[in-house]
């Protein structure tokens, strides 16, 4: 048991005992398994794996949940992204795909800022295969956009051909990728094998001589033997799929990674893999299987050229912090807070003593709910509009998400953007400013 996460529970740990159970009896039969097939049972072992099993995943501690993506943070981040959706199918079509729609909040605040924006798709689909999950995002969007509920629809695969936009937030780092390591002899594949200890069978690393597939994704990659490190076959040939599938139209992907050269810096020699659980990041992808999720960085250069290879443009890159400001989530905080406390109110709370006011309490959870422990209480009156602690507190977590987003070190630059396209107009409204596709 790891001291510093906290111990599951019973049923949990029976849960996680048949996957675990089901992992060595392919073992048993192979010998031996790659680390992206190890990545995939537990990950998405029917019924069983973290993303085909019942437990709460998105959410923040106090719900259960084990991480929090940026929809879940704020409604703004939905927004913002919007108007890079409405672009993308005013020059397409009116049609949506979400790849791994999560809760489903991202598509419950898409749907309702596009139509804000009078232009809301004409269909929504969501590729996700766990049914609990559907379920979720089901009653999510029920929730919080019911009147769109009718134009959603869940799929099981891609369609032979499409136009419009897809996204794909946080979807690329939890496909399965293959552990590789180099030395002075060549390169070596690391998977999963068993091991007997004093408490029985346990997964464990054990290498193999890599495949061809493998020699031949890594003859580009900038590594200087000894390096250990991933190769994620998956990711490219998801690309290369849904660029083969794109009629005309966009594919955006959010997520956390970096540019080849950068990701293979001999600094991340050991590579990328973590483990998500209840809000801690561990390194034991073997610990519990199926109660943690499992990532890794993504190599946004092979996505590029993934695409591109495919017959699309590569049409921005950059940070989600540069992407969201050319989209204007700025904008569209102040229009937040001018509706909360009034339009004469919203300068000042934007800017000097009264947003650092705003902000420090955020950050500890104790002492905004000591400050504003009587929510209905009004603090002040402007222009005949009330202002109650509820107001205020909406105020601070609109301010404290959109730091999170943005700041260069929490989100803000761990995750980037890219888009690829067909038929697409350039610039994108993402990558006005800040474009870093050089660097790819």
């Amino acid at each position: 048991m790891k001291s510093h996460l906290p111990a599951p529970s019973a049923d949990a740990c029976t849960a996680s005992a048949a996957l675990a159970a089901l992992i060595a009896d392919e073992i048993k039969t192979h010998g031996w398994i790659s680390f992206a097939r190890y990545m995939e049972l537990a990950l998405y072992a029917p019924g069983l794996g973290y993303y085909a099993g019942g437990a709460h995943k998105f959410g923040d501690h106090a719900s259960g949940g084990d991480f929090l993506t940026a929809p879940e943070l704020t409604p703004l981040f939905g927004q913002a992204l919007a108007r890079q959706v409405a672009q993308v199918l005013a020059a397409s079509r009116p049609y949506i795909i979400e790849a791994g729609a999560g809760s489903g909040r991202l598509a419950a605040d898409l749907l309702l800022a596009l139509d804000a924006l009078g232009c809301a798709p004409e269909g929504y689909a969501i590729l996700e295969l766990s049914g609990e999950l559907r379920a979720r995002q089901a009653a999510t969007i029920a929730r919080h956009a019911p009147q769109f509920l009718e134009r959603v629809e869940w799929l099981n695969a891609l369609p032979e051909k499409f136009s419009g936009c897809l996204i794909g937030n946080e979807v690329l780092d939890a496909m399965p990728t293959h552990a590789v390591r180099w030395d002075e002899t060549g390169l070596f594949e690391r998977g999963v094998a068993l091991a007997e200890n004093a408490i029985g069978e346990q997964l464990t690393f054990a290498e193999r001589p890599a495949s061809q597939a493998l020699i031949d994704a890594a003859k580009i990659l900038p590594v200087a033997a000894p390096y250990r490190g991933e190769i994620s076959l998956a990711v490219r040939a998801w690309v290369a799929e849904l660029a083969q599938r794109l009629s005309q139209g966009a594919m955006i992907l959010l997520d956390y990674g970096l540019p080849r050269r950068e990701l293979y810096h001999p600094q991340r020699d050991g590579g990328t893999v973590r483990c998500h659980y209840r809000h801690r990041v561990h390194d034991d992808p073997f610990w519990y299987p199926g109660l943690s999720d499992i990532t890794s960085h993504v190599d946004f250069t092979a996505v590029a050229e993934a695409g591109f290879d495919a017959g699309l443009r590569v049409l921005g890159y950059t940070s989600q912090a540069q992407f969201l400001i050319n989209c204007g989530i700025g904008e569209l905080l102040q229009e937040h807070t001018a509706q909360k406390v009034g339009a004469d109110e919203a300068p000042a709370l934007q800017g000097g003593r009264a947003r650092n006011a705003l902000m420090k309490p955020l950050r500890s959870r104790a002492v905004e709910r000591s400050a504003l422990s009587s929510p209905q209480r009004i603090l002040a009156v402007a222009d005949g509009d009330t202002v109650t602690e509820a107001d205020l507190r909406a105020n601070l977590r609109a301010n404290g998400a959109v730091s999170v987003l943005l700041s260069p070190n929490e989100m803000g630059e761990l995750f980037k953007i890219i888009a690829l396209g067909r038929g697409m107009p350039q610039p994108l409204l993402g990558f006005t400013r800040g474009d870093r596709v050089h660097a790819l």
